[in-house]
């Protein structure tokens, strides 16, 4: 009978050898061992062991096969096993010690006598990601697709397969076999599905946000439903994915699905919300939204009526933005604000509930660092937002980061979502902070800015991002201001909204909660924009060199039909003219909406151009210069794009309106001393966009005067502005402090 156990005197003398490092010393013993009793073949395991470490690997796989040739045929398979078992223990005592490239080593030879040992397989996929040597390369060249799929169910460690596949998913989600090695998953989490969606779908939002690769995002929700068709948590996130990633009409179908599996009343408001959000991301669904939003209004009142207090953090996220497209249908702030006031109270109460002890920690925080009475240190601002980055807010915010007077302020920023790769105006934000911080955690990042005893938060995204609203509602900062990346919240743990004296109406003040601190000329400064070569001409549009050329660059959110007819109209009034129509949209569904539009209001669709996106902000600002004028849209207005206009010295028209988003280019203008083009009713804006059209003088003087503002108006000096900023901030401070 062969012996497999060796002596005990010959294993341990040897082990402390092997321990200390010394594995010549320990080769030493297993080949003593070996001439003594040749029979006992884990000698042979070790002594080959010992030459690998040593980087004898020629000479331990030579140790090791010349063993089992010399045992009985049925005993091979034993002899394997122990080998096996030999090495599988040492790889991963030597990954708990982050020896990772003597594991590989180990692992890597386990493989030559075994390639179809799943485990190892996984194990060295691990360890490649670990070494940043992985490529998607290695799961083909391992075979480990081809063995997984041959592996009976129930025969693979689930939690080992779910590990390597978060792994995988985190650092090459780009890599066809990724999808593949996914698919491969599939059945042997049939009897566990929780299991695999607790890894695809942080990981598929992950990719979708952070890396910003919804397409990726969408194949992986698609790859998890063919295990789990109807699961709502999936499809609800699918909608999106499909949006973001442009295939409109599969993101309005999906949410509509979504929409008919769900059922209680905060899952519904979210579901309508997806349906809305596809519609309108697509423009020229105007007739359906309308309807889609009629019906998220009476969803919102029957929640608010029902005033639910057990519900999450997730299905409170979903409620934040739930009424997001309501100032792209209709300008009506008194109702609109009401009812999104009573929402967010409604998210707050439930916060208290979920996060209390949290909650209750940074009220008592507050109050004793308040007894402190402070009134002359230097102030602690933090920004927070996903939007420090190549993006609308990003460009805007960048000068009052630049002028901040460091001397009597500490700046710090709290990134969400924010990739720091490849993007060199975050990498400016970056080099101008005291502290950066970056997560994707509601509680890390709250914590993190009460532990840093933040003075005044800033927050830059309001509504547009629910991560954002449940950290103001946990209020980590004793004063929280919301400033440019939206309209205010209507969250009760919001302080002050910054406004100016144009941007809102006087009686505001009556439907916001927040306290409006209006600024004293613009609530935002900027020094200018970058500007590169255009990449588009009057000839390669086919437009005569004397044409009269109109243009609206905004997204389908924004093409409201009233605003586009009276676009038209305008269009249809004055001769030899032409419409150039750019935004982020459904193009096929934004043509057939115009045209559709153009032929109701006899305007011949040959003046209709629909430009396409452009790989830069400096190129699509280069290119604004094709046109006479610019046609605003209403009743959300452009913000960003009105400044980059204004910028180029180019007229336009808008329509005011009563709700922030319906007077950004008023007060924009205003501050440009500017009011050729402001109109307060449709036949003005008509009138307005006619006399711009017929009136070559006018357009002239008006450019000249938007070149001459560029010396003195506020809306140009970034420097004076952060100034009046920093004085709202102190002011605040003292208002906090001596209350």
């Amino acid at each position: 009978m062969l012996s497999l156990t060796p002596p005990v005197q010959y294993h341990q003398r040897a082990e402390k050898y092997f321990l200390a490092g010394n594995y010549i010393q320990a080769a030493s013993l297993y080949e003593e061992a070996i001439t003594i009793e040749p029979d006992v073949k884990s000698h042979y395991w070790h002594l080959g062991l010992m030459l690998l470490l040593q980087g004898q690997e020629v000479e331990a796989q030579t140790t090791w096969f010349m063993a089992i040739m010399e045992v009985d045929t049925e005993q091979v398979e034993t002899c394997q096993a122990e080998l096996i078992k030999i090495l599988q223990t040492e790889a991963e005592r030597r990954e708990e010690l982050k020896e990772y490239l003597v594991a590989e080593k180990i692992r890597n030879n386990i493989k030559e006598i075994f390639p179809q040992d799943i485990h190892n397989l996984l194990n060295l996929i691990k360890l490649a990601i670990k070494l940043e040597t992985y490529s998607g390369q290695d799961l083909e060249e391992l075979g480990l697709i081809k063995v997984l799929q041959s592996q009976p169910k129930g025969d693979v460690n689930l939690e080992l397969l779910m590990d390597v596949l978060k792994l995988i998913l985190d650092y090459a989600p780009l890599h066809p076999p990724t999808l593949e090695f996914l698919e491969a998953c599939l059945p042997h989490c049939k009897n566990n599905h929780q299991i695999l969606l607790i890894v695809v779908l942080p990981a598929a939002l992950e990719i979708a946000y952070s890396k910003r690769l919804p397409k990726i995002a969408v194949k992986l929700c698609e790859i998890y439903l063919k295990l789990s068709p109807n699961n709502t948590e999936v499809i609800g996130q699918l909608a999106t994915f499909y949006q973001n990633a442009g295939q409109f009409d599969q993101g309005i179908e999906t949410a509509k699905s979504y929409y008919s599996l769900v059922e209680n009343l905060p899952e519904k408001v979210f579901a309508n919300r997806q349906i809305l959000r596809g519609l309108m991301t697509a423009g020229g669904h105007w007739e359906e939204s309308c309807l889609v939003q009629k019906r998220q209004e009476e969803l919102v009142e029957s929640l608010i009526k029902a005033q639910p207090k057990e519900l999450d953090s997730v299905r409170i996220a979903r409620l934040f933005n739930a009424n997001f497209f309501t100032p792209y249908i209709e300008d009506n702030p008194k109702k609109n604000k009401h009812i999104q006031n009573q929402l967010l109270q409604l998210c707050e109460a439930n916060i208290e509930n979920y996060a209390k002890e949290k909650v209750e920690k940074y009220f008592h925080g507050h109050i004793e660092r308040k007894k402190q009475n402070l009134t002359d240190k230097k102030l602690k601002i933090g920004y927070l937002s996903y939007c420090l980055r190549s993006h609308s807010v990003g460009w805007l915010a960048r000068w009052l980061f630049q002028y901040h007077d460091r001397n009597k302020f500490e700046i710090s920023a709290y990134f969400i979502n924010t990739n720091p790769e490849c993007d060199p105006l975050h990498e400016w934000y970056l080099s101008k902070l005291d502290k950066a911080y970056k997560s994707n955690h509601t509680s890390e990042i709250a914590e993190e800015i009460y532990k840093d005893e933040i003075d005044i938060l800033i927050d830059l995204d309001s509504i547009t991002l629910d991560i954002s609203c449940e950290i103001v509602s946990l209020k980590p900062a004793p004063v929280q201001v919301t400033w440019l990346g939206f309209d205010a919240s209507g969250s009760p743990s919001i302080d002050y909204f910054i406004a100016d004296p144009y941007v809102l109406p006087e009686s505001a003040q009556e439907y916001y909660s927040e306290k409006i601190w209006r600024l004293p000329q613009t609530y935002i400064g900027i020094d200018g924009f970058e500007v590169s070569v255009p990449t588009i001409t009057r000839e390669q549009l086919d437009i005569p060199h004397d044409g009269i050329v109109y243009l609206c660059a905004q997204r389908g959110f924004k093409r409201h039909p009233d605003i586009a007819r009276l676009q038209l109209r305008i269009l249809k009034e004055v001769p030899n003219s032409y419409f150039l129509i750019k935004g982020i949209s459904d193009e096929e569904s934004i043509k057939i909406f115009f045209d559709g539009l153009a032929e109701e209001e006899g305007v011949d669709t040959s003046k209709l151009r629909f430009l396409p996106g452009v790989i830069a902000e400096s190129v699509h600002r280069a290119n604004l210069g094709i046109a006479d004028i610019v046609l605003d849209t209403y009743p959300y207005n452009g913000a960003t794009t009105t400044l980059e206009t204004l910028w180029m010295c180019i007229p336009m028209v808008t329509r005011v309106g009563e709700q922030f988003a319906a007077r950004n280019s008023y007060t924009m203008m205003m501050n440009a001393g500017i009011t050729e083009g402001i109109a307060w009713t449709d036949e003005e804006y008509v009138e307005w966009g006619v006399r711009l059209g017929k009136d070559e003088a006018l357009r002239q003087q008006i450019a000249w005067k938007l070149r001459q503002s560029r010396k003195t108006s506020p809306l140009w000096n970034g420097k004076q502005f952060t100034r009046e900023m920093e004085n709202a901030y102190t002011q605040m401070w003292q208002r906090y402090i001596s209350s």
